[in-house]
């Protein structure tokens, strides 16, 4: 079985900057990109890259998280979109996904520049996103090449394949067995310059932990 697309993410964002009271190019500004990318990608005509994802939601004072979880209606979910192994998760928002997730039962959130993310499990009342990531050659994790920050921290472990960490001046190549840690608000940047994926186990806390 394969694993899980998670539909509409786009939807979801439209949803919550509406809920906001966010104009579309008001969003756009405070994210640093045009209000033209904003609509596709809420429309789900684009796809974000990590950096602008973490933007987005950012701005609207979301989590990542939220992206996962929120529930969709009948018009904003395609008719080709997967959603049958996530209607019983999206009944709650704040479900468990776990203790055991199997590889079929994985979320899976493709982001733009070669990213991918499958969801490894969620305990309700934490903020901490428990992520399988893949970088496929020539993926990073900004489309721009910039560095991104975000509010809180994350702890990743590479267990194939090699990639490359900008984390403020610094640029270090991560290898099978290395592990990295820092506060997400250091600019910093992944991107895979090899010819094979590079796949790794990652928490990211939304908050930084005391």
């Amino acid at each position: 079985m394969s694993p899980v697309s998670v539909p509409a993410v786009g939807a979801r964002i439209r949803q919550a900057r509406l809920e906001r009271g966010v104009g579309l190019r008001a969003l756009a500004r405070e994210v640093g990109v045009s209000a033209s990318l904003v609509s596709q990608i809420e429309t789900g005509k684009s796809q974000p890259s990590v950096s602008t994802l973490y933007a987005i939601t950012t701005a609207l004072g979301i989590s990542v998280e939220a992206l996962f979880e929120g529930r969709e209606t009948a018009a904003a979910v395609g008719s080709d979109t997967v959603v049958h192994a996530l209607a019983a998760f999206a009944a709650d928002p704040g479900r468990r996904i776990g203790p055991l997730v199997s590889p079929g039962e994985r979320e899976v959130l493709e982001l733009d520049s070669g990213v991918v993310w499958e969801r490894l499990g969620h305990v309700p009342g934490t903020d901490v996103d428990f992520l399988l990531v893949t970088y496929r050659p020539g993926g990073s994790s900004s489309g721009s090449g910039g560095l991104m920050r975000h509010a809180g921290s994350e702890y990743g472990y590479l267990t194939s394949g090699e990639l490359v960490l900008t984390l403020g001046f610094d640029e270090q190549v991560l290898r099978p067995g290395d592990a990295v840690c820092f506060e997400s608000t250091t600019p910093h940047r992944y991107r895979n310059d090899g010819d094979v994926p590079a796949v790794g186990v990652w928490f990211v806390a939304s908050q930084t932990v005391q």
